[in-house]
């Protein structure tokens, strides 16, 4: 399943520094304007302790963890809606991202320069979202006029989606996301097919100096970048990016070390991969045993077959039943044999929607 997070921000906010850190890819780091131009790629495994306990259980030859992709772009500037910078670029970058991680640079460091020089994370973030909005404020606007025509037609496609165009408008007008707007069902499949920049989820990254690792709430920035995402229904973290990327060159024992020094259970890396992988309501099932154990992605709320073909379209062409325990169960009892004898291996048909922390043996025929 390939899904991906766009890491964006203002100009020398840390998004290179923190895609270096989540993938040890090398993207270029300097400190100017637009020193990213096209998009970075990277893919991180999704840290996931389960995968250990269930090899211990039921060994297998090798054990895989799913993955995640992010995308590293363009560093964004005012009028960038109107081309400005690397504006139109830029926004089809993010056209192209299922969630978008915005990073906001809470730190001073005057050996860094800020765009607009000064730092100050919300009047940073609203440049973003200001362009954004206006990005789909043009793209509404295009389309409203056209839609509307076919809607006075009596067209039901249209009219369907002259009113959804008509509940979207005043919002970006106001500069405020269409992600902040309640659509039903099939609002949903209309407002997708626009492909609006402003509807996709959003996870701020608050870039907090090293000395607040291990209590970001005492930054003198975190308060307010806190309050400014619950008003736009959005979720936030916060980390140290540079330290980040020194962690992320560490071997694991020196990791560890790393972070009990800076009084750290977890690293920052490791909540946003999995903020950013919860954000677009994924989940894990798992397979186990013999020649791999292995974590796979899924969509909360698919179906049995459906999660079968993510491992091949044969299992969901020729699905017959799913035998599934939960990861509860097996390291509650401690065997396949101990879920079984207390009545926890289950049998599930076509309409078992699938749960996060399933391990599944396929039963199908083609």
């Amino acid at each position: 399943m390939s899904l991906t997070a766009g890491i964006v921000g203002l100009p020398n906010v840390g998004k290179s520094t923190l895609f270096n850190a989540i993938t040890k890819a090398g993207a270029e780091m300097a400190n100017y304007p637009f020193a990213t131009i096209d998009p970075n790629v990277g893919m991180v495994e999704v840290p996931d302790s389960r995968l250990a306990r269930i090899d211990e259980l039921i060994p297998a030859k090798k054990v895989i963890h799913t993955t995640f992709e992010f995308t590293d772009i363009a560093g964004i500037v005012k009028g960038a809606s109107k081309g400005e910078g690397l504006g139109n670029k830029f926004l089809e970058n993010i056209r192209q991202v299922d969630a978008i991680v915005h990073v906001v640079r809470a730190f001073d460091d005057d050996n860094i320069t800020h765009v607009n020089g000064k730092i100050d994370p919300i009047d940073d973030m609203a440049t973003i979202n200001m362009e954004l909005a206006i990005a789909d404020l043009d793209s509404v606007n295009k389309r409203y006029a056209k839609v509307e025509k076919t809607a006075r037609a009596h067209d039901k496609d249209a009219e369907a989606e002259f009113e959804v165009l008509k509940k979207i408008k005043p919002v970006l007008e106001n500069g405020d996301p269409v992600r902040s707007i309640d659509f039903d069902k099939d609002e949903q499949k209309i407002v997708k097919g626009l492909f609006l920049l402003t509807s996709k989820p959003v996870l701020y990254v608050a870039n907090i100096a090293e000395e607040y690792m291990a209590n970001p709430d005492e930054s003198p920035y975190m308060a307010d970048i806190k309050a400014q995402a619950e008003k736009e229904g959005a979720e936030v973290i916060a980390l140290a990016a540079e330290a980040e990327e020194e962690i992320s060159e560490l071997d694991d024992d020196d990791k560890a070390d790393f972070l009990a020094s800076e009084g750290v259970d977890e690293s920052g890396l490791d909540k946003l991969i999995k903020a950013s992988y919860h954000l677009l309501g994924l989940a894990t099932f798992f397979t186990a045993g013999g020649k791999e154990t292995r974590a796979w992605t899924f969509r909360r709320g698919m179906k049995a077959p459906q999660v079968a073909g993510i491992i091949h379209s044969d299992f969901e062409r020729g699905f017959i039943k799913a035998e599934t325990m939960s990861f509860d169960d097996l390291d509650k009892y401690g065997s396949v044999a101990a879920v079984r004898e207390a009545g926890r291996l289950r049998q599930e048909g076509k309409e078992y929607e699938v749960q996060d922390g399933d391990i599944i043996e396929f039963r199908f025929n083609v």
